[in-house]
């Protein structure tokens, strides 16, 4: 007799999604585009947030732990629609992110809270996750004028 969780991942494994069947090693957490929409979210929250001063926190701060959570979880949620135009506008939302979170990183160097350093790099990541991003948009744009 089976076990309980042997069941369960055998019927996991049947869930049908788009015609195929669900795969539980292939989510959006495998998508490079999320993998480096995830690095910028981490580069903001340990190199960015902590050096802003203390009456920003409720500004730039805050403005800035929504637009790098929003980018994972906007690719997350568009990953996760059925239809392939609802993802499409959830990844736009999430490349939108992106840009909101370059013009804060100008803004921390403008201010000086960052350095160049500090700035070079969160702008090679984010300009990366931008690059990837568009890329996915286009893929599920073009494979679904396939099908």
């Amino acid at each position: 007799m089976k076990s309980y969780e042997s069941k369960f991942e055998e019927d996991n494994l049947k869930i049908m999604e788009d015609g195929g069947v669900y795969d539980v090693n292939r989510d959006f957490i495998t998508l490079e585009a999320w993998q480096n929409a995830r690095d910028v979210k981490l580069f903001f929250h340990k190199k960015v947030l902590p050096r802003l001063p203390r009456e920003e926190r409720y500004n730039l701060l805050s403005q800035i732990r929504r637009a790098s959570i929003s980018i994972t979880a906007n690719i997350a949620e568009g990953y996760g629609r059925f239809h392939y135009q609802e993802g499409i506008q959830f990844y736009r939302i999430s490349r939108g992110s992106l840009y909101e979170l370059k013009d804060h990183l100008i803004t921390c160097l403008d201010l000086q809270y960052i350095d160049t350093k500090t700035y070079d790099e969160g702008k090679q990541l984010i300009e990366l996750a931008q690059k990837n991003l568009n890329g996915y948009i286009n893929y599920v744009k073009n494979k679904n004028k396939i099908e």
